[in-house]
């Protein structure tokens, strides 16, 4: 059965089979706030007249990217990103009308109205699941929006989005948190929700406030689920995006700022970017909806001010990000500490939460070098007991996010970025997005803890689940000498208080035994 339906897939005679005729992916297009006219598509390695910064084309070389054709985001040398927005953002609080360094696409056609059968991209060697008969029968009598590009007569997608996920305000529902429900527990619904179809509801909204939400901006935190079949993933993803919806309440096209670890390469095929939504959730090989369910706090602007200025502001922290001035550190600085950092730098003052517990890290530092036999082991599990848990835990992130997004709304905004955004709000819709049914593992909510986290795996670590990655080296000649240097890991000086503690105790020792061996003398 599965080899019959895949064949029907893969054997579509061109676009007509899937409906509608394909498009160049910029004509007509958006891409965030972007008209995709002032963008144009180039291969990574194959642009000498780009605006955009070589590291960061470096990294999409044979893909295909879209670059602005002017007003490309820049940077402060020398600066570290996080300084970098804090002094940009004081200069130009209403930004400087730059686009960002490039946008992902992947694919230079875009089909919609489309419907199965159609070809699919294949998938890539180290990527463990894919499309299969559950997919066809999820996606089929469903109108598609495809990415992708013809091959041989026929189309052959590489991203699908159903076009029944736009959100209609006139059908989304009005129910804000009920006495006993909090942001935390309908995340949690159904163990995450991956089976569950799309939902919305609205959680807040201002009275008065207009409908349809056609044409208004938007500033989305959006929170991605465990995976099934990895226990190193049971943390989640998170990033934040930007855009505008659709005549129909779509938004397949709003950008999300995507951070990954670009010094190893993905086992799906994932690079940080800026990227559309459609191709964040949806791309066959990387989109997070194949591998887990997602969530979405959106909040509706009726200026794009706010979000406009994150996204100029994001754009200089990816292009230090590609430039590596600084590295991706689980710890400190991931998908969830780059996007809450930059957010707060602008001036959303999102309260810290504290650390799991300096005391626990500091015990486990000895603890799991000696059992795991590795001083590194140690300095992760401090540097990880020791984060700020809005930094560490994209979970922890969505829901402070959340809770402080209500105090903004509700009169208690202080900084001009927080005026602006409670200016301007309008409402707060909770979207839960369900996985795609393919050959993988359903995943569920994320955790939000350590205790959590060591619940789900099994105790003995020989017997996780996780999928190696190999290294991607970033070339010398491309770094810059005068780059900040990046700050110490907390571990750093951890070590060091250990060190210095066995110094003295070992100075102590030998001082007691020499003192002994002369009161022996006397």
């Amino acid at each position: 059965m599965r080899a019959a339906l895949l064949a029907l897939a893969l054997l579509a005679c061109g676009p007509a089979a899937a409906g509608g005729t394909p498009h160049d992916a910029l004509e007509g297009t958006r891409l965030g706030f972007y008209a995709g006219g002032d963008f144009r598509l180039v291969d990574g390695a194959a642009c000498g007249d780009c605006a955009t910064i070589p590291q960061a084309l470096w990294y999409f070389r044979g893909d295909l990217v879209a670059v602005p054709r002017a007003s490309a985001a820049g940077f402060t040398r020398g600066a570290s990103a996080r300084e970098d927005v804090r002094v940009w953002s004081a200069e130009h609080p209403a930004g400087d009308g730059s686009k960002p360094p490039l946008v992902w696409l992947g694919a230079p056609l875009l089909l919609e109205g489309a419907r199965v059968p159609f070809a699919v991209v294949p998938k890539i060697d180290s990527n463990l699941s894919y499309y299969d008969e559950s997919t066809v029968r999820h996606l089929a009598g469903r109108a598609l929006r495809l990415r992708g590009r013809m091959e041989e007569g026929r189309f052959v997608a590489r991203t699908i989005w159903p076009e029944d996920y736009a959100l209609d305000a006139s059908s989304v529902p009005y129910r804000p948190l009920g006495a006993e429900e909090t942001l935390e527990s309908i995340v949690r619904l159904d163990d995450g929700g991956a089976r569950l179809p799309l939902a919305a509801r609205v959680l807040w909204r201002r009275e008065g406030a207009a409908t349809p939400w056609a044409g208004r901006a938007v500033l989305a935190v959006t929170l991605n689920g465990a995976q099934g079949d990895d226990d190193e993933a049971h943390g989640g993803h998170f990033a934040i995006a930007t855009g505008v919806f659709g005549p129909r309440g779509e938004w397949g096209d709003w950008l999300v700022n995507n951070f990954y670890n670009l010094d190893s390469v993905s086992e799906k095929g994932i690079i940080a970017a800026s990227l559309p939504m459609d191709n964040y959730m949806a791309d066959l090989n990387s989109g997070q909806s194949w591998y887990r369910p997602s969530y979405m706090l959106v909040a509706v602007l009726r200026r794009e001010r706010a979000a406009r200025l994150y996204q100029e502001a994001i754009g200089r922290v990816y292009n230090h990000f590609y430039r590596h001035d600084f590295s991706y550190r689980h710890a400190s600085a991931n998908c969830a500490g780059i996007s809450m950092e930059t957010l707060r730098e602008l001036g959303w003052r999102i309260p810290d939460e504290g650390s799991s517990g300096r005391l626990k890290a500091a015990l486990a530092l000895p603890y799991m070098a000696v059992k795991d036999r590795s001083l590194e082991s140690g300095r992760k599990a401090y540097d990880y007991l020791s984060a700020e848990v809005t930094h560490l835990y994209p979970f922890v992130a969505f829901t402070a996010a959340g809770r402080d997004l209500k105090r903004v709304a509700s009169g208690g905004a202080e900084t001009p970025y927080e005026r602006m955004l409670a200016e301007d709000l309008e409402a707060v819709i909770f979207v839960r997005i369900p996985q795609f049914p393919s050959s993988r593992a359903f995943g569920q909510a994320p955790v939000a803890s350590l205790d959590e986290y060591l619940s789900r795996v099994p105790e003995d670590k020989s017997r996780w689940k996780i999928i190696p990655v190999g290294p991607r080296p970033f070339p010398e000649e491309m770094k810059d000498p005068q780059a900040p240097q990046e700050p110490l890991r907390a571990s750093t000086y951890a070590v060091a208080g250990y060190g210095a503690l066995l110094l003295f105790g070992a100075g102590f020792a030998w001082r007691r035994r020499a003192a002994r061996r002369k009161k022996g003398r006397a």
